[in-house]
């Protein structure tokens, strides 16, 4: 039964100066005027991980707008706004409420620069209801209660906090109806994409460089894009009307260029244009295929079962690559591995960098071809297959080379950059190719490759299968351990945000508990994983009494290469 705040106050006056544990009698629902605090978990000391709390407020009450709500794409933008909000706010009381440990602490999640779904705020589409979550540290003198600080956080910091940012009524409407705009914007473009057979569109004035390598915010006083005239496309967006910019069509595209001259910043910001982006980034209108996968080399993963055989045949220890594995993959192999896990995870787009490549799988110049011969060489390089991949496959390749020519060949579109800005030289480039001579014009063909087989299925160990006390625990955005076992990410450059990490370390616990049984393969593992987050939201997969908040929702790409990266799978 729901308790009041009166009730409330009365039991945290009972508790002061106890011991801690005596903390635990408030965890419950505790209905306030116009919401509901419901304390989830609470810490078992002061110097512990901070209690978890919940704010559930009635649709009606919390009054947005049904256009806000309306669609996933505007319904996250708003609840992305309403966490960076309540963050803002939070910032004011946090540790103002004093005591040893984490006493005092309103900790909320910390969005960057992309617009991600979160377990932090959930709105739903019917309703309007809105479950906002986060952590408090509860104050102690010690490890004493110290109940007249957890009465400020409770009965003055939190209500300010929550009427100044979860209500519409005290909202900063321009601001809220500005960031449903711009998701519309987005969502237009990605729908203009398909329909004209793009891969990417960057807007110009669109910001690519970023402040410094370890910060993802724009960079002051940077070039800002501007789209050679034979590249340019124009979009008549809902709300900021026309809008030009360069569209990238599907097929082979390179960008090439001189060192620090932009093109691995173009290529990054075309690897972040798969997720919306906040106003102010600078690059909310670099829009790519949401599919899109950063493929680049990985010495020493774990490869489970993938079969290869489209870029590398006849190894010499007779290794089979059509089921290819190992625990400690090569460049080449790894590379390969990444390209073939990326088809099967429905990738209709490839980013690749030249400079985070294994040579060996791009490229085999004429002079090397004709010393060694390719009955001696296991591998068929990228190269070989990048035309094959779009005309059989439908996937797309946008590429940055420094140094190898030889792509010219194969380009569909050439990008030039120079001091940042871009030029189309494609024409040029095939008229340079065509008279270089070191290039052997009458170079036999590829056989076409076999289509790879996705047929892989795993089965947990039942040790895993029947612990209910498996922990997952972050490692940052580079990791997540799932009881002990850890799997690296540090390479999937896509994963933004801690967050996502720490979502998909529950997922592959969720999946090797329930859905490994050695008979669906892995494909269908994945697609079920994100059906459930689709549908019932992230906690589907969050096995508990309550769903943690710090969990951002990850692409099916993403979840494809978290499983992919899992040694403890079993055949």
């Amino acid at each position: 039964m729901m308790q009041t705040q009166i009730e409330l106050r009365n039991l945290l006056r009972s508790i002061d100066h106890k011991g801690y544990p005596a903390y635990k009698s408030l965890a419950g629902a505790w209905k306030f005027d116009r919401y509901t605090l419901v304390i989830d978990h609470v810490q078992g000391d002061p110097f512990a991980a901070p209690s978890k709390v919940s704010i559930h407020i009635d649709g009606a009450k919390a009054g947005f707008p049904a256009d806000m709500i309306q669609y996933k794409y505007t319904r996250t933008a708003l609840a992305d706004a309403l966490v960076r909000r309540f963050g803002r706010e939070a910032e004011q009381y946090s540790h103002k409420a004093k005591g040893s440990g984490k006493s005092g602490l309103l900790s909320v999640s910390r969005p960057g620069q992309e617009v991600l779904e979160r377990s932090a705020c959930e709105i739903a589409a019917d309703t309007g209801n809105l479950v906002f979550r986060l952590e408090v540290g509860f104050p102690a003198n010690g490890r004493t209660i110290n109940a007249g600080e957890l009465e400020k956080i409770l009965f003055q910091f939190l209500p300010k906090c929550i009427e100044q940012s979860l209500f519409y009524r005290n909202a900063d409407k321009k601001h809220l109806a500005a960031v449903k705009e711009l998701a519309q914007d987005q969502q237009y473009i990605r729908t203009q994409l398909k329909e004209r057979a793009l891969a990417a569109f960057v807007a110009d004035g669109s910001i690519l460089p970023r402040e410094s390598g370890v910060s993802d915010r724009p960079m002051k006083n940077a070039v800002r894009f501007h789209t050679p005239a034979s590249m340019e496309t124009a979009m008549e967006l809902p709300n900021a009307g026309l809008i030009k910019g360069m569209g990238i069509p599907q097929g082979v595209t390179l960008i090439v260029g001189g060192g620090y001259h932009g093109k691995s910043t173009l290529l990054k910001a075309l690897e972040r244009g798969v997720y919306n982006h906040i106003a102010g980034d600078g690059r909310e209108y670099v829009i790519t295929d949401d599919t899109a996968v950063k493929i680049r080399a990985e010495d020493g993963r774990s490869i489970k079962h993938t079969d290869i055989s489209m870029f590398i045949n006849g190894l010499p220890n007779g290794k089979d690559t059509k089921a290819f594995m190992t625990e400690d993959a090569s460049g080449s192999t790894s590379q390969a591995a990444n390209v073939i896990e990326a088809m099967e995870a429905g990738a209709r787009l490839f980013l690749i960098d030249e400079d985070t490549s294994a040579t060996n799988f791009m490229i085999r110049d004429e002079l090397m071809a004709r010393v060694v011969h390719h009955d001696m060489e296991p591998i068929t390089p990228f190269i070989d297959r990048v035309e094959e991949l779009y005309q059989t496959y439908g996937i797309s390749t946008i590429l940055v080379a420094g140094s190898c020519g030889s792509y010219f060949y194969k380009a569909d579109h050439v990008i030039q950059m120079y001091q940042y800005e871009p030029s189309e030289i494609t024409a040029m480039a095939k008229q340079e190719a065509e008279r270089f001579a070191g290039y052997a014009k009458d170079k036999p063909g590829l056989n076409q490759s076999e289509p790879p087989v996705f047929d892989r299925r795993f089965a947990s160990d039942k040790k895993a299968a029947q612990n209910d006390r498996i922990k997952v625990k972050g490692m940052g955005r580079d990791a997540v351990s799932i009881d002990r076992d850890t799997i690296e990410l540090r390479y999937v450059e896509q994963l933004v945000d801690s967050e996502q990490t720490m979502a998909l370390g529950y997922m592959v616990k969720y999946a090797r508990q329930r859905l490994f049984d050695g008979k669906k393969d892995l494909k269908a593992v994945a697609g079920l994983l994100q059906k459930m987050v689709e549908e019932k939201g992230i906690g589907a997969v969050c096995e508990g009494r309550y769903l943690p908040c710090g969990l951002a929702v990850p692409r099916q790409q993403e979840i494809f290469a978290c499983l992919n990266r899992c040694r403890a799978l079993r055949i």
